[in-house]
């Protein structure tokens, strides 16, 4: 069953497996979110579910936002809503309560993240372009772009050319991160590696698109005959026997 849970990002630690290795993790307060509204075939065209996330007082939403949630029941105010398109949506019911435990050890998630803002910056860091020389003469451009125009032809710049200007503030995706612990006490899902955004920011997790297969006992056995023997010329193993 596909699963998707709206969080926050608590920051990052690193915790040790059973044989001592470390992993660093990012740490995530998942849910709990409440099933605010269900889309279905015969009214969408499509299905899915709007998950609300986050209580919120009534006086802080407008009036067309009182009234879409009040559809869910009373007292359901949520300040953020998502919606997530899942394939086996129809078992998840208005109302319906996810929380962290929806994912095990071992799940993995794509996750979805507003990246870091770094207001306007230049060339060098943005993009990572080589500073200029810095000797005698270089004058107050060491960090600037240079010349991007080209000759006669096409005598301007294409569009998309790297260059100074917003950097971050973007949603970002990381695919295929490993759940590597659910605390369903504190309400928090650790997975390895870095997660976009600031502490704090909100985060959307759902199950990885990306179909891992495990290796099995055979999976790095050739099937070329040839290969698996030492019939190759080509191989050392072959030459040397």
């Amino acid at each position: 069953m596909e699963k998707a849970i709206i969080g926050k990002k608590v920051g990052m630690t690193q915790i040790f497996d059973e044989v001592g290795h470390v992993i660093p993790v990012t740490v995530i307060a998942a849910g709990p979110c409440t099933v605010v509204q269900k889309k279905t075939e015969e009214t969408d065209g499509y299905t899915a579910v709007q998950l609300g996330f986050e209580d919120v007082p009534e006086r802080k939403l407008t009036k067309p936002e009182l009234g879409h949630l009040k559809k869910a029941g009373e007292g359901i105010l949520k300040k953020v809503l998502k919606e997530f398109k899942l394939k086996d949506c129809e078992s998840l019911n208005v109302g319906d309560v996810i929380d962290c435990t929806a994912f095990a050890e071992g799940d993995r998630v794509d996750i979805t993240g507003v990246s870091k803002g770094h207001g306007f910056q230049g060339v060098v860091k943005r993009h990572g372009a080589a500073v200029k020389r810095n000797t005698h003469g270089g004058g107050p451009v060491h960090r600037h772009q240079g010349s991007l125009g080209s000759g006669t032809d096409p005598s301007r710049i294409f569009k998309g050319r790297d260059g100074a200007g917003h950097m971050g503030a973007e949603q970002v995706t990381v695919l295929n991160l490993d759940v590597i612990k659910v605390d369903a006490e504190l309400g928090v899902i650790a997975v390895r590696g870095a997660v976009p955004g600031p502490k704090g920011g909100l985060v959307y997790l759902r199950n990885s698109v990306i179909n891992v297969k495990e290796k099995g006992a055979a999976a790095d056995i050739s099937k070329n005959p040839q290969k698996a023997s030492g019939r190759n010329p080509q191989k050392a193993s072959a030459r040397n026997a």
